[in-house]
């Protein structure tokens, strides 16, 4: 595992936005590996659970019983002295009961000197080393996509080994599936509540036509700034459905109230616009003025969050207020005239 991950982080130290690249550390220590000789072990008649268990008590002992003294209990531990097992060659000369033949442990097993690790670490009892690295300059998103593909066409991975990308990642992952549903949720809700005022699914409908013309001043923000579609980002998305919305009920809310008054379907849209005109260019210069302190302080400590939100607000507001009072009037107009004739 040790080798593997430096063999990854070899190749993709040169990946941009990636700083401070870290192997999980591992010192080597000394070890002495005991590897059975399975055919002396079928000569001598010995299976590999009794020989585990053999190593076992020799080296490390087993509790057989507990010795009582007073209201104290200890255990009574049957294992090889110290003094025959502080060498290789002592342990190499253990005496091993073969179904009642008795011969040293170097018959059946062979005693080597190697290095390992210091410590193993375990997850869903697999065991794990950690690459870790931070992201500077550039999207989380972005460095790791281009870390799986040199990973997926440099790195030959053995049978049985995978790789998990977690952390930040993983979490972005997560709050992006969450923000996905949740904003289709929101949409559905804002569509049953604009049925429920006006009772009508065309109309609801209509209102509804402001989403994609926030959307698109939203993603031309994030296109001319950073790029890339964050957590923070969709936020601003989300915050966007409302806003355009309301614009949109504003319109035709005084369409349906002019034309009850008796005037004809032109002339509600002609008055019906000019009077609303006033009240949606002020509340969106107002948010837009509360908010262009936010955009330009992206690169301001604590604003890593509020900076890209509020771009995609302000996108959004800019293309959905101009769009709005062009697209609505003309949708309402081309709907209702058809509705007519009928």
């Amino acid at each position: 595992l040790f080798s593997l991950g430096n063999q990854i982080k070899q190749n993709i130290e040169g990946v941009k936005g990636i700083a401070d690249l870290n192997v999980e550390q591992q010192v080597e220590r000394p070890q002495l590996k005991i590897v059975p000789k399975r055919d002396m072990l079928a000569k001598y008649g010995i299976t590999l659970p009794e020989f585990a268990e053999y190593v076992e008590v020799m080296l490390a002992g087993q509790t057989v019983s507990q010795v009582y003294e007073g209201n104290k209990s200890f255990d009574l531990t049957v294992k090889v002295n110290d003094n025959y097992k502080d060498e290789a060659e002592k342990i190499k000369n253990l005496i091993v009961d073969a179904n009642g033949r008795k011969i040293p442990l170097s018959y059946i097993a062979n005693i080597e000197s190697s290095t390992g690790p210091n410590t193993i670490n375990r997850e869903n009892v697999q065991r794990k080393i950690v690459i870790s690295a931070n992201v500077a300059g550039r999207d989380l998103r972005g460095v790791v996509n281009d870390i799986q593909s040199i990973i997926d066409t440099k790195v030959q991975l053995p049978e049985g080994y995978h790789i998990e990308y977690g952390g930040q990642f993983e979490s972005e992952q997560a709050a992006s599936q969450t923000l996905m549903i949740t904003s289709i949720f929101s949409i559905l809700v804002i569509f049953l509540l604009l049925f429920n005022e006006f009772r009508s699914v065309s109309q609801s409908a209509v209102i509804l036509l402001n989403l994609p013309l926030a959307l698109i001043g939203g993603v031309i923000s994030i296109r001319l700034s950073s790029g890339i579609i964050s957590i923070p980002a969709i936020i601003g998305f989300i915050s966007l459905f409302g806003i355009a919305t309301r614009n949109g009920m504003l319109l035709i809310s005084h369409y349906n109230d002019l034309r009850k008054r008796g005037h004809d379907l032109m002339q509600s849209i002609m008055i019906g616009s000019l009077d609303r005109l006033n009240p949606i260019l002020m509340t969106a210069l107002t948010s837009a003025l509360a908010l262009i302190p936010l955009a330009l302080g992206g690169d301001l400590p604590g604003n890593e969050i509020q900076s890209p939100m509020a771009k995609v607000i302000l996108g959004g507001l800019l293309s959905s207020t101009l769009l709005n009072g062009l697209i609505i009037p003309i949708v309402y107009y081309l709907l209702n005239k058809k509705y007519s004739k009928a």
